[in-house]
């Protein structure tokens, strides 16, 4: 395949609401969740090498405290394209940085793709045939593309993007010009969203030219541009915590979004499982599980020499590695994070995130 796509890997998120799995020093990306021996980073970075090419055109921007992780996980990643940042600023800053950086060894017209590096993506044929799509938009509507996902029912765990005209088909999938982003919705929101027919879920996922992004970039947000361009990554110091949808998505003129079907999932939690793994039974097991009346749970340990027992347990999630067992009703994985921010002020129990 003739490259015309350099992709760049956002690999600094936490993951923290599959503690304990998920820890300070091995983030979700760095976890086999689907009964596979690949991590997710691992596995977005092999469905993007095909346009890569080669893992010289290959980048990845992660966070200082997991960056050897991420070597370790990337052993044929070049050194030189692994972005470290010193502090987590949110997404516009990672962005915009690695931007620049691209856009100084290929130029202004390399098209670039950013992917999550916490993704799951079922059918790997109609995500690069989607990639093909995108690319297309991007070269020939100076556009910025977002991958929208069909949505399969009404979350209210996603953001959403609306439907404006249609600009035409590129590999026979139709493209739209955006007519607004909209954060995560209730319920009744989320129910109207889908009977339209006119919105897709927010992927995360971004294809454009470099030039056209720096120069939104320059006019949406100004003064970070200014500093990451006198500074470098030195000047995460002073810069704002940002998303690039607030700082150039939701007001930009130049949004484009391709609404894809190839089999996605964000693995937001826990329950994300019960759509991945086949169930055992009642359960979804990843463990040795004995049970007795136990149904509609999710089972999981990290040393298969364990074992986990239960009897008569209904929508819960155990989750058994080394030190901590976490068990949770189903209902309440999302207060996670809440029980993190509990350890986190308790010296004792520091080491536990």
């Amino acid at each position: 395949m003739t490259q015309t796509l350099i992709p760049v890997i956002l690999a600094g998120g936490k993951g923290e609401r599959f503690w304990p799995l998920s820890r300070r020093r091995r983030p979700k990306q760095f976890l086999c969740l689907d009964g596979t021996d690949e991590s997710l980073l691992q596995s977005t970075a092999n469905r993007l090498l095909s346009f890569a090419e080669t893992w010289d055109n290959l980048w990845v921007i992660t966070a200082s405290p997991i960056v050897e992780g991420v070597r370790e996980q990337l052993t044929q990643l070049p050194d030189r394209n692994l972005l470290v940042e010193p502090q987590g600023k949110d997404t516009a800053p990672a962005v915009a940085w690695a931007t620049l950086e691209v856009s100084k060894r290929y130029g202004k017209d390399a098209v670039i793709g950013f992917f999550p590096a916490d993704h799951w993506i079922g059918d790997t044929d109609s995500f690069e045939r989607t990639l093909k799509a995108a690319t297309q938009v991007a070269i020939s509507k100076d556009a910025i593309v977002t991958l929208g996902i069909n949505p399969s029912y009404p979350s209210t765990g996603y953001g959403y993007i609306e439907q404006a005209e249609s600009v035409g088909s590129f590999e026979n999938l139709p493209v739209y010009r955006v007519s607004r982003f909209t954060e995560k919705p209730d319920q009744e929101t989320a129910e109207t969203f889908i009977k339209t027919g006119r919105f897709s879920w927010n992927s995360g996922m971004f294809i454009f030219r470099a030039g056209v992004m720096l120069d939104e970039l320059q006019k949406y947000a100004p003064k970070m541009m200014e500093l990451l361009l006198e500074k470098g990554e030195t000047a995460y110091s002073d810069l704002a915590k940002n998303s690039i949808d607030y700082a150039v998505m939701e007001k930009t003129q130049l949004a484009y979004v391709l609404p894809a079907n190839f089999g996605w999932d964000d693995l937001g939690d826990w329950n994300s499982l019960e759509r991945l793994i086949e169930s055992k039974g009642n359960n979804v097991e990843l463990a040795n599980h004995i049970s007795l009346d136990t149904q509609g749970s999710i089972i999981y340990s990290s040393d298969d020499q364990q074992i986990i027992a239960t009897i008569g347990l209904e929508d819960v999630v155990i989750v058994r590695d080394g030190n901590v067992t976490l068990v949770v009703n189903k209902n309440r994985t999302q207060d996670i994070k809440k029980l993190l921010k509990l350890l986190e002020k308790d010296d004792q129990l520091e080491n536990y995130l």
